[in-house]
């Protein structure tokens, strides 16, 4: 069972029971599963649109576990993990945050971008990525014991505004930690064919302009073709646009605003596919 839940109000969206699609590049699973056996918070570092949230989807339905995914960004704060008072007719209530209800439930709590949250949050997650495993809740003077089943999940992107956005190595040290990148060509051809249905032959040329742009260094992108705007850019062509549109729209507009290199990137991509 997986649960949205947005930083500034929980929003719970019960997912099917179908599998999420995944496809392992690697050993993450397996160092997941014994991180999870071993009550050990878990981090997962690379650049947007690897497939982070997707293998924490995947690994929660693989447990049977909850999973409750928490979007971080520059106003999370530790209140909207935690929990705040509300006023409820004429009573003022306590309405437990994501993170509290994580640690009472059991469920799999995931940060996504932890990076981009107040530092509070910091603060708030240490006492349970540590032996205590306890939440402390200040507003209501309590503390409370990790449920069994209870496991912090977050990841960043350590390329992203480097220098500004980064993790403390106090805090990094204090998880298990992956690195995740884009697939070899081969994978990410079947990754695009197997999420949309796209013919073998398009999902290649696709992974073939993706790599060529993600050498393209003299550009200064920010950042650069991930394997999710392949997918839309898959969905696209699946769905009847030109396949040329589809890329124009789907990769390289979503890439920069700079006119000139997105000239320049236009007439690539009409070269390759």
């Amino acid at each position: 069972m997986i649960n949205t839940v947005e930083a500034k109000s929980i929003k719970m969206d019960i997912d099917t029971q179908v599998a999420p699609y995944y496809r392992a590049v690697g050993k993450e699973a397996e160092i997941f599963k014994h991180t999870y056996s071993s009550r050990i918070p878990f981090l997962l570092k690379g650049p947007t649109g690897t497939g982070k949230s997707r293998f924490i989807e995947f690994m929660a339905h693989e447990l049977n576990q909850q999973l409750i995914t928490v979007s971080c960004h520059e106003e999370t704060s530790s209140t909207d993990l935690i929990g705040r008072y509300i006023i409820k007719g004429a009573e003022t209530v306590w309405m437990d945050g994501p993170l509290t209800i994580a640690v009472k439930t059991g469920a799999i709590l995931y940060l996504d971008e932890i990076a981009e949250a107040r530092p509070d949050v910091i603060v708030a997650i240490h006492s349970l990525t540590d032996h205590r495993r306890e939440l402390f809740i200040d507003k209501l003077g309590t503390t409370i014991k990790a449920h069994p089943h209870f496991m912090l999940v977050a990841s960043f992107n350590p390329g992203y505004q480097r220098g500004f956005k980064e993790l403390k190595p106090s805090t990094r040290q204090r998880f298990v930690a992956i690195s995740f990148n884009y697939p070899e060509a081969k994978a990410e051809a079947e990754i695009l064919a197997k999420e949309t249905n796209i013919l073998e032959a398009d999902a290649k040329k696709l992974v073939n302009i993706a790599n060529k742009i993600r050498n393209l260094t003299e550009l200064g992108l920010t950042e650069t073709v991930s394997t999710r705007l392949l997918v839309d850019a898959a969905k696209l062509m699946r769905s009847g646009l030109p396949k040329r549109l589809a890329v124009h729209s789907a990769v390289v507009e979503p890439l920069t605003d700079d006119l000139e290199v997105i000239e320049a990137l236009n007439d690539l991509c009409d070269l390759m596919i």
